[in-house]
């Protein structure tokens, strides 16, 4: 893999004196992301709109926001800071456990002791919601309990790691488009980030039913072979570890009370091994997410349709078609889940 590629830009002047006027500081973290300091998130009353643009588009850059909150909120007031960004409304489709406050259906409520929160979720890189055509614009994290030992959250800016790849292997990604195993939704491996205007690649490690290639030199398609998806995930698995190395990728670990609210169309991420330690071991994790509406279809190319029925028969005659569950198992012996 190519070890040339376009990395982040600093904060751009201009949106940081805009954040400053309202009282509040941003500043870059290494090697993605950035802090903000100086924003309550517990305030009723949300940032002027032009402070809640600029910080956007800085997560929309650097990939996700951290707000380390000294003094406990609730999670109502998590909640609304998650309206704060893309389609302003919480968009949510996860399980509700016995634990969740007030029974909210917005929280998701994740621990790695059962008893406290759905475990095991997200153990391979993905973007949330790819079962949906317009999958959400933002998701955000509000830990209420860190272990004592570890067990953070891994961020890859997937911007940075299109470019990573060889010439020929973005081109041939940007031919391809994911089929969700539960859904049959078919989005792009490879879209134009709406607020950046650049190239990202996407692809959710456990939930890929098929993968649809566009033929580079005729009219029409085909389905790639277990060979190639294993091939392609292996690839993408890969050049999204190797950001952790190189600079566009990394291991965020939680301090009480913070909020990390992250561009789902920018990075990709995954809960770190030792996050799903049994809490004997690690420590009792929770965290509460959430989700929010996006603002369109993130919809594939070449006259593809946005759903296709992967439950049916393969359409192709042959290739890959695997619906339901974790779709393909592009690994044996790995954890998948959603």
């Amino acid at each position: 893999m190519t070890t040339e590629y376009a990395k982040l830009p600093p904060l751009d002047p201009s949106r940081t004196a805009t954040i400053e006027a309202f009282g509040a500081r941003i500043a870059a973290l290494e090697p993605i992301g950035a802090q903000v300091s100086g924003t309550d998130l517990a305030a009723e009353t949300a940032p002027p709109r032009d402070v809640l643009d600029a910080l956007e588009m800085e997560m929309a850059q650097r990939g996700f926001l951290v707000f380390r909150n000294e003094t406990e909120i609730g999670h109502e007031a998590f909640l609304r800071a998650s309206c704060w960004w893309g389609g302003r409304e919480l968009h949510s489709t996860h399980g509700i456990h016995p634990a969740t406050p007030d029974g909210n259906p917005h929280i998701f409520r994740l621990s790695n002791d059962r008893r406290h929160g759905i475990p095991d979720v997200g153990p391979q890189w993905h973007n949330d919601g790819s079962f949906i055509p317009a999958t959400f614009s933002h998701s955000g994290y509000h830990i209420i309990r860190p272990p004592e030992r570890g067990g953070g959250t891994h961020f890859a800016h997937q911007g940075i790691a299109h470019d990573a790849l060889p010439e020929e292997t973005r081109e041939r990604w940007a031919r391809l488009s994911s089929v969700n195993s539960a859904s049959g939704v078919v989005h792009p491996m490879v879209h134009t980030h709406p607020l950046t205007g650049r190239n990202c690649i996407w692809l959710h490690l456990g939930m890929t039913g098929a993968i649809i290639e566009k033929l580079p030199e005729a009219e029409g398609f085909r389905l790639l072979d277990a060979d190639e998806m294993t091939e392609v995930c292996h690839t993408y698995n890969d050049i999204l570890n190797a950001g952790l190395e190189n600079g566009y990728a990394t291991t965020f670990e939680y301090r009480q009370n913070d909020c990390v609210f992250i561009d789902n169309l920018a990075v990709a991420h995954r809960a770190a091994p030792e996050a799903h330690m049994p809490a004997e071991q690690q420590g009792l994790r929770i965290m509460h997410r959430s989700t929010t509406r996006g603002t369109h279809p993130l919809a594939p190319g070449f006259g593809l349709p946005q759903h296709v029925e992967i439950d049916g028969g393969n359409p192709f005659g042959s290739g890959v078609w695997q619906g339901g569950g974790i779709g393909f198992r592009w690994e044996e012996g790995i954890p998948m889940r959603n």
